[in-house]
């Protein structure tokens, strides 16, 4: 019995080596962590069990026989984070590049199966050179095996995708599919065809970073939703990411214990807002002010800053929130920030997270660029997913809400369950300058008599009573009293009952 045990960790042993002592060297030397390494930061001491440990690919081609790892290229299993279950996979590119075989694919497969069958997120770590060219249209039915699942699993399980190496063709589609995608500054790339095939495809040089690194995805493409120093951020990140998320849409968020009096009055939010109706503020001290303990979990911080996203707690339950920036481009909505804010809109509503949304919007952004980019298309994702989300929805005005952005931000008839505003808040179709330019035209050879008409229309709404008086507005609150009020709102929503009318699926603008 006791060979029989010695030839086990033999194997074990060997497939815990991966590529290599000389291999792993490497990984180390580029900063980069190995595929195990990782998942040890990732998953609480001690609870990772791994399947499929001596799984090796089956190719016969061009001497791979000669060529077998165990493990073939990626390490899966399941463990916890703060005890909660978790589906884990994890790229070795020590070993064949981290490349995707047939085998190499079942592995991913098994434990996206196993994640969604018992309710648990999955997590993948990519590290690869995409498809193994030697197992040819194998490793491509592969990756067509594993997009089926993250299609599958799309709004039934939290899937998150950590980039922290090279990552090209199926590799970069698969993330695309998930909820999250974080990247390592510096260390890791995304792109469809690398920069060898754009040399030779359209005689085009371009380094690895200018095509795909952090910076083009996390600052221009909105591809990641993050991008961290190094291995050991980007999954201390992600272990705080997954505290704020339900295991799978079968359940509640979780509740945490929250040491923030739910109903302290904040009384610094009565200056937030400027005298001055063309001054910026920061939209995310507000955000920072109410949430419990000033932990909030933005997401894509450096895309779209005219929106900002994310996770916070009210009361120990977690809630999402969406916000316009005046500081950035007045907060107005414009193509990528309506992009960005209707996905994170659609997430919260998959997994039974509340909708919090803080609203100072001047309108869409005007001109060329915008209208042949299909502003109208991408502004509509934003109003469609807000009027399609059935999870309780709390909506502050802190002052300009014209126009059409007005009826997108949560408004009241688009299913807004509870809308309130601050004194200092201005709802109507467009700003009182441009407001009385159109309405007397007539008058602007008369200046006086223009301001005159400003200082009326200013008066009449500048201010939230006239929505008010329709209904449209719940009720005027004090700033100071902001917490408290939503902590309260989401209390009275929290066993709200609403339903879309049946369909096989909506058919959003995408």
């Amino acid at each position: 019995m006791q060979h029989i045990l010695e030839e086990l960790e033999k194997r074990r042993a060997q497939a815990r080596a991966g590529g290599g002592g000389r291999r792993i060297d490497s990984q180390h030397a580029k900063g980069k962590l190995t595929a195990r390494e990782r998942l040890d930061l990732l998953l609480d001491e001690g609870s990772f069990e791994e399947f499929d440990m001596f799984v090796e690919h089956r190719s016969h081609d061009f001497g791979m026989e000669a060529q077998r790892i165990p493990g073939d290229g990626v390490v899966t299993g399941w463990g916890t984070i703060n005890g909660r279950v978790v589906y884990v996979f994890s790229k070795d590119f020590t070993v064949f590049g981290g490349s995707l075989s047939k085998a190499h694919a079942e592995k991913i497969v098994k434990v996206q199966e196993m994640a969604a069958r018992n309710g648990a997120p999955i997590i993948g770590l990519f590290d690869a050179g995409g498809a193994r060219i030697q197992e040819g249209v194998d490793s491509l039915a592969g990756y067509a095996d594993i997009f089926l699942q993250n299609v599958l699993s799309s709004g039934v399980i939290p899937q998150i995708s950590v980039i922290m190496g090279p990552c090209a063709g199926g590799d970069v589609y698969s993330p695309a599919m998930t909820d999250f995608i974080f990247m390592v500054k510096d260390t890791s790339y995304m792109y469809v065809t690398g920069p060898d095939v754009v040399k030779t495809v359209i005689n085009e040089d371009v380094s690895h970073e200018d095509l795909g690194g952090y910076r083009v995805h996390a600052l221009k493409s909105g591809v990641t939703d993050g991008a961290f120093e190094n291995d050991l951020e980007a999954l201390t990140q992600v272990r705080r990411l997954v505290d704020f998320l339900p295991l799978s849409n079968r359940e509640k968020p979780p509740v945490r214990e929250s040491y923030d009096e739910p109903y302290r009055d904040e009384k610094s939010l009565d200056t937030l807002v400027p005298a001055n109706p063309n001054k910026p503020y920061d939209m995310k001290e507000l955000i920072l002010k109410v949430v419990d303990e000033s932990d909030f979990f933005e997401i894509s911080p450096d895309y779209a800053k005219n929106i900002i996203i994310g996770f916070g707690r009210m009361d120990g339950e977690t809630v999402g929130f969406v916000a316009n920036q005046p500081q950035v481009l007045a907060g107005v909505l414009d193509i990528d920030a309506s992009r960005k804010g209707a996905r994170f809109v659609r997430f919260c509503d998959a997994f039974n997270i509340p909708i919090v949304t803080f609203v100072d919007v001047p309108g869409f952004m005007p001109g060329t660029k915008q209208e042949q980019g299909a502003l109208i298309k991408h502004g509509a994702k934003l109003l469609f997913a807000y009027a399609e989300a059935t999870v309780p929805k709390v909506t502050l005005i802190t002052r300009k809400a014209y126009g059409g952005a007005f009826d997108v931000m949560s408004s009241k008839n688009i299913r807004g369950d509870l809308n309130y505003a601050w004194p200092t808040a201005e709802i109507a179709v467009m700003g009182p300058k441009q407001a009385v330019e159109i309405i007397f035209r007539a008058d602007m050879n008369a200046p006086e008599r223009l301001a005159e008409r400003e200082a009326e229309y200013r008066a009449h709404f500048a201010n939230p009573f006239v929505a008010a008086s329709r209904g449209y507005i719940d009720d005027v609150i004090m700033p100071h009293g902001t917490r408290r009020r939503i902590v309260r709102a989401l209390k009275s929503l929290k066993n709200k009952q609403l339903s879309n009318p049946w369909k096989k699926h909506d058919n959003i603008p995408l």
